[in-house]
């Protein structure tokens, strides 16, 4: 018997940004603005994966500038757990065409 679709634990293909990805993006914009000490005026999703793991992890490419994109990596907890989004970790200096990947 062979099973199809994504592993447990893997990360999903690389998708669109929908409304609700970029819902999760301007969530976590503070926490980057306050690790990197910056504002950002421009900060638009464009693509993502996600992870299913005891809650879900989103890779996130976000448009910043002109050809300036940062990665982030986000977590939502399960719902029962209650707690805000997280953004674990960040790449900066990042282009359109970088592929998303796990980090």
């Amino acid at each position: 018997m062979s099973c199809k679709g994504t592993m447990a634990g893997g990360a999903s293909e690389t998708k669109p940004a929908t409304a609700e990805i970029q819902a999760i993006a301007d969530q976590v914009k503070c926490q980057l603005e306050e690790k990197e000490n910056k504002k950002y005026t421009m900060f638009k999703a464009v693509e993502y994966q996600s992870q299913v793991v005891a809650g879900t992890n989103y890779f996130i490419k976000v448009q910043v500038g002109n050809n300036d994109f940062v990665h982030l990596r986000v977590y939502e907890s399960l719902p029962h757990e209650n707690k805000p989004l997280a953004l674990h970790s960040y790449q900066t200096n990042k282009t359109r065409h970088d592929k998303l990947e796990y980090f």
